[in-house]
């Protein structure tokens, strides 16, 4: 049977919840027994987000292969609960790239270059990888961006040739646009959407479902007018209001008979009946009222909560697990070096350090790791927030009072955290890093063996520097224990602190892995520690 393809498009404006939707409909698509595959276009010309900044593009999400993607792909991800691949995300950087590289090494036989065929059909070609590497059956296709963006145009053209390259009957459309509010007259405006849809058609796409989205009620009268002209059928207009809890979205679709629609549509068959039981139980969760514990998340990037998408949501699913609701206080770790923001961190009832790249703010992490340490607050520290964990164990502790990471301080006689020698002699920004799937060995009676319950777990790492053995006799006699190793005992995966309720470190990052049903084991960890502080009403002020 011919691959089927569902292509979601956005409109009026951008972060308007395309990624979401598909990750909801792939949901849905796939507890009916369906094979799905999903993909994000991204029209930007960066090779890929590795090297872009956290404010501007939100966070890197790593898959198992180390590929870095965009944060769509994690929503796929805790939504369809597949492993995605480095095909399910490419941009306009690499597909000129690549185009590029087969020019110079004469693959076209001196042919003039064009958008028209030769980008297109790299485009073309890296759409069809998807269901040849997954065997899926039906592949859904984010493309990044609003429509008549200029970026966006070479994705949509070869969109419009795989609709007559595959046939009408193996693609749908779906139009993710914006209805916006004028306050004035207390209405929600269809004409952006109009216009945005007129748009789509310029280019020789029509689409055949559009989602509604609205911070407001939107009315059956206002998709009647929607489908009227916009030429798409009375059932295909969905209103999706802004939901308060993302993971009942596809409860929504589904209530609206989303997947029953486009599977007729397609002429696929399901072969079984989904059972939302618990997924509607956990959303429902999700909503009752809950004991709160406070947790502070010092980080580099706050300005953008996006940045730390996945941190976010796998405290939320481990708080879920755990039977409370976690409060995110973000604290800039600069404010801290300025002897603000430390209210926050005496309210917390546990504090996490995430990962992050460059010497801005580390001085504040550090000192975050040492308040959490000194007063027992319980910590979890993500990648660099294990490092500044062992930076600052060996200044206070260990009284090096110079230690550091050599990425922050190359003249330290104290590099704690440090390049592996095989390392140290590349030079390519990307080539020294340790990335995608690592296993992880760990120690019995440890914090994290009990977390995990298990004695090899594989993790999903994103860093440069590592730590060095050259100190870690001297950690361990101190009272540090490395709780975590590669199976050649060569590099620290984990690491916490003997007398402390829950202080750990882990240098790759587990949110990556953390599921609404299937949370965490180490912020499952965290979330109890913190619940117990709160219960204990051991909150302390900042030792001076």
């Amino acid at each position: 049977m011919a691959t089927k393809y569902i292509f979601f498009t956005g409109g009026v404006v951008s972060s308007v919840g395309k990624g979401v939707t598909a990750a909801a409909l792939g949901m849905l698509l796939k507890e009916r027994g369906l094979a799905v595959g999903v993909q994000k276009l991204d029209p930007y010309i960066n090779v890929d987000p590795g090297t872009m900044s956290p404010y501007q593009h939100g966070e890197v999400f790593v898959l198992d292969d180390g590929a870095e993607t965009d944060l769509d792909l994690g929503h796929y991800e805790r939504f369809i609960d597949i492993p995605l691949t480095r095909v399910s995300n490419f941009t306009t950087g690499q597909v000129y790239a690549e185009v590029i590289s087969k020019e110079r090494r004469g693959d076209y036989l001196g042919g003039t270059i064009q958008v028209i065929p030769h980008i297109t059909n790299e485009i073309k070609r890296r759409i069809g990888l998807v269901a040849k590497t997954t065997g899926a059956e039906i592949v859904l296709v984010e493309v990044g961006g609003t429509v008549g963006d200029i970026e966006s145009q070479p994705f949509m053209e070869a969109l419009r040739q795989m609709k007559n390259e595959v046939g009408r009957e193996n693609v749908f459309f779906v139009h993710v646009t914006w209805l916006p509010y004028i306050g004035a007259t207390g209405e929600l405006k269809t004409k952006p959407t109009q216009h945005s849809v007129a748009a789509l058609r310029s280019i020789g796409i029509s689409p055949n479902m559009i989602i509604a989205r609205s911070d407001h009620p939107i009315e059956s009268e206002l998709c009647d007018k929607i489908a009227l002209f916009c030429d798409v059928d009375k059932e295909a207009v969905v209103p999706m209001q802004t939901a308060p809890v993302l993971y009942e979205v596809p409860m929504l679709l589904e209530k609206f008979g989303i997947p029953e629609f486009i599977i007729d549509k397609l002429k696929l068959k399901a072969t079984r009946t989904p059972d939302w039981k618990a997924w509607q139980k956990m959303v429902a969760e999700v909503s009752k009222p809950k004991p709160t514990v406070n947790i502070a998340l010092v980080g580099k990037y706050v300005e953008l909560h996006d940045a730390y998408m996945s941190v976010r949501e796998a405290l939320r699913h481990a708080a879920l697990s755990v039977g409370v609701e976690a409060e995110i206080s973000w604290v800039h770790s600069t404010d801290l070096e300025k002897n603000k923001g430390w209210d926050v961190l005496q309210n917390a009832d546990g504090i996490i350090v995430p990962g992050g790249f460059g010497s801005r703010g580390i001085e504040g992490k550090i000192m975050a790791a040492r308040y959490a340490r000194e007063q027992k607050v319980p910590y979890l520290g993500l990648c660099l927030g294990m490092q500044v964990m062992c930076i600052e164990f060996a200044r206070n502790v260990l009284d090096y009072e110079d230690a550091n990471s050599s990425e922050f301080d190359r003249s330290t006689e104290t590099p704690v955290i440090d390049l592996m020698i095989e390392q140290r002699a590349i030079t390519d920004m990307g080539g020294t890093m340790r990335l995608g799937l690592y296993p992880c060995i760990l120690t019995p009676g440890t914090k994290a063996a009990e977390a995990y319950g298990v004695e090899q777990v594989d993790e999903r790492h994103r860093h440069r520097f590592e730590f060095n053995n050259a100190f870690k006799s001297e950690f361990e006699k101190a009272g540090m224990v490395f709780s975590g190793m590669s199976p050649d005992g060569k590099l620290v995966e984990i690491a916490e602190i003997a007398d402390h309720p829950y202080m750990v470190g882990s240098q790759f990052h587990p949110e990556f892995l953390s599921r609404p049903m299937r949370p965490h084991p180490l912020f499952a960890g965290l979330v109890k520690a913190a619940k117990e502080r709160a219960g204990n009403g051991s909150r302390s002020p900042k030792d001076g």
